[in-house]
């Protein structure tokens, strides 16, 4: 009987042991608190003690799967957080940031679920020295487009420094399929120091009479330890009004810290032509591979009946000027 239980034991080891070799989960997370000073709103000044101001705060799940002859299985799921208050992000959705489950391979990778938007990836990834963080954020000026539900996204292998990625997101309306229909895409080209995107994002009203189109143009530039960034945007909304939007922008690395710069602008080409302006400036500074300190000003010059406000990674904002002052724990 003992040689029955110690084979089973054996057999039950050796299955996990082959699990564990074949397949990969990962817990991680971001822990991110500030002080943010706003003033210029409307409402008067603000001072708040804030959760995700440079990044938003988070704990996530990822897992990966080796399932043979090169094909994988992945998903993600991850919960934004309030640091300030325990509060669950994204309107209290459980894992409002992302989920997803997908298969990948040689052919490229096909996803379905809560996904990142083709646009916001070029946007964050590429064009923002902020990352769409902090009150530099390129969201304060940039459409806000960010999280696609419902949707499927394939993001094609790279060839020849090109590589391609298409999101279609379900509208999941009965009887017209054109109602409140996402679809993104972009085309990525990458080679040495250099990164090109274009990419494009539409979506449809619950009437699916109307869409909005944002087009976008972005580049980064890498010379040593300083980055050079730009984005310029061609924007229609669901009235067949037109807009533009431009950014350049700096990230500098010196020692053990990094000095971020953007200017941004803003500009309605209809009726009042309204036109805003950016100017944001900040600093991260690392006190080890896991955690920074940052500090960040940025503010908003609005004419002609432009209303925007200085926000941050996960605030939208209330005033013209923002001011960080925080400290972002990455496990």
């Amino acid at each position: 009987m003992k040689y029955r239980y110690i084979a089973g034991a054996c057999a039950l080891s050796l299955t996990a042991a082959c699990a564990q070799a074949q397949s990969m989960v990962k817990v991680y997370g971001v822990a991110d608190a500030g002080i943010v000073l706003e003033r210029g709103g409307a409402a008067g000044s603000m001072d708040n003690v804030s959760s995700g101001v440079a990044s938003g705060s988070r704990l996530g799940f990822k897992g990966k799967e080796d399932l043979g002859d090169g094909l994988n299985a992945f998903f993600v799921i991850e919960n934004g957080f309030a640091m300030d208050t325990g509060k669950a992000g994204q309107g209290g959705l459980l894992f409002g940031r992302q989920a997803l489950v997908g298969l990948s391979g040689a052919a490229g990778s096909i996803s379905l679920g809560r996904q990142y938007a083709p646009y916001y990836k070029a946007l964050r990834d590429i064009a923002d020295p902020f990352c769409t963080g902090l009150a530099g954020n390129a969201q304060n000026l940039f459409s806000t487009l960010t999280r696609v539900d419902n949707s499927v996204d394939y993001q094609s292998p790279k060839w020849h420094d090109l590589q391609v990625e298409v999101l279609y997101g379900a509208g999941e309306v009965a009887g017209d399929t054109a109602k409140h229909r996402t679809i993104g895409a972009s085309a990525t080209y990458e080679a040495g120091p250099l990164t090109v995107v274009l990419a494009h994002h539409q979506q449809g009203d619950m009437a699916g009479v109307a869409h909005s189109r944002n087009t976008m143009l972005v580049g980064r530039y890498r010379y040593g330890d300083i980055v050079f960034h730009g984005a310029y945007s061609r924007n229609r909304d669901l009235l067949g009004n037109p807009s533009r939007d431009a950014l350049v922008g700096v990230a500098v690395r010196m020692g053990p810290g990094r000095w971020l710069a953007s200017l941004m602008a803003h500009r309605d080409d209809y009726g009042r032509d309204a036109q805003a302006r950016q100017a944001a400036i900040g600093y991260e500074y690392s006190l080890s591979q896991r955690t920074d300190l940052y500090a960040a000003y940025g503010h908003i010059i609005n004419r002609d009946g432009a209303a925007f406000h200085v926000g941050n990674a996960t605030d939208d904002g209330t005033g013209t000027t923002g001011i960080n002052l925080g400290v972002r724990h990455v496990f």
